[in-house]
């Protein structure tokens, strides 16, 4: 048995680090990984979302009433967007999710309250994404006491050995028993169609030129976007496939409510699935090798099911990471599907998160046109 010899294990180390200069996408992926997932986990992820839009219906106008919205302003959980709006009105924006909450007060809010009545606030919730909406209903429940009493003062007093003035009443729509479930079944659809979608087409053109079989399929008349769509095809066949047997199981194992078309979702589903598969399609064209190519695809899945608002709620980031989830497929299907499967929203109150997908697979599309190779060179 041979010594160990330094001189051996120098050339080693060297030839090592010529290799990692040479695959500078493996060396840059080393690199960039740690800081972005420090980023992302120190910064963007945040489990107390705050600053939540909220709708005011408000037919009393009285100052308990103000001073009520004042309180929710000041507690940091709300954020009133809109004011005085009709409840049909709130009702729509909580349908689009446009808000998270509604708060209503009734028109003799300030009569009742003053007879020492206990009148009753409503707060209507969107509670489709329970982890948003948890912390702040516990907010608005311990805020009121405190804010009344302040106001409560001369003739009044005597309302502050009450147990509590007013009655805060929730309405979870949606969701109402916070069943976890009916959040994350819907979204594993999107989450399973990107990371499956992006991997299995990110190694379609790489494997071709691994295997030595590009040089045959370059040597036909077969266009680049023929090369594209023809393998994409198949895997849209796969996409519908695995969106089935999630849909089964949320239906059947989960219990999940499906209260909209599911043709729409279908139909919807198209987009999503061709956007995903247009980027791994591009990510194969710059790559050199598999293991590039699936580098990459992690690179991309990770941030999306970030940012998306599938493990974390997404009103919960700063405004840089909303920024980016908003040019991720995922996090407008993933509203999407829970729009049509627990609210029951038609392709009218869809149509605000379905053309940013359109968007984004038309631009992944030109991308992978423009770098597919038709020459080995």
């Amino acid at each position: 048995m041979k010594a160990f010899g330094v001189h051996r294990f120098w050339a080693i180390v060297l030839k090592e680090f010529i290799q990692m200069k040479r695959d500078r996408v493996t060396f840059a992926m080393m690199v960039g990984i740690p800081p972005i997932q420090l980023a992302l986990f120190g910064f963007a992820i945040n489990s107390d979302p705050k600053h939540l839009p909220t709708a005011i219906v408000n037919a009393d106008r009285g100052p308990f009433a103000r001073a009520l919205v004042w309180g929710l302003a000041q507690s940091g959980y709300f954020t009133v967007i809109r004011e005085s709006a009709t409840e049909a009105e709130a009702a729509r924006l909580l349908q689009l999710g446009t808000v998270q909450f509604v708060v209503n007060f009734p028109e003799d809010f300030s009569r009742r309250l003053i007879r020492g009545e206990q009148p009753s606030v409503l707060v209507e919730a969107d509670a489709t994404d329970p982890a948003a909406t948890g912390p702040a209903l516990s907010a608005i429940r311990a805020l009121a006491e405190p804010v009344l009493r302040r106001e409560l003062t001369g003739p009044l007093a005597h309302l502050r050995k009450t147990l509590s003035p007013i009655d805060v009443q929730v309405h979870a729509h949606y969701n109402p028993e916070n069943i976890t479930q009916y959040n994350v079944v819907p979204g594993l659809m999107g989450v399973v169609l990107t990371m499956t979608m992006i991997i299995i087409t990110a190694l379609a053109i790489t494997r071709e030129r691994e295997r030595g079989t590009m040089e045959t399929l370059l040597a036909t008349p077969v266009r680049p976007f023929e090369v594209m769509s023809g393998k994409i095809l198949p895997y849209i066949m796969v996409g519908y496939l695995q969106a089935s047997l999630i849909l089964l199981a949320a239906r059947f194992l989960f219990h999940v409510p499906m209260v909209g078309s599911l043709p729409l979702l279908y139909a919807v589903a198209l987009p999503f699935i061709a956007a995903n598969l247009a980027v791994g399609i591009t990510f194969s064209t710059i790559a050199r090798n598999q293991l590039q190519a699936i580098q990459m695809a992690f690179f991309f899945f990770l941030p999306s099911i970030l940012l998306s608002g599938f493990m974390f709620p997404f009103r919960g980031m700063p405004g840089w990471a909303q920024g980016i989830g908003a040019c991720l497929p995922l996090t407008h299907f993933l509203r999407i599907v829970r729009g049509i499967l627990l609210k029951g929203n038609s392709l009218t109150e869809i149509a605000p998160e379905l053309w940013p997908i359109i968007l984004f697979m038309t631009v992944a599309l030109t991308v992978g046109l423009r770098r597919y190779r038709q020459t080995l060179d």
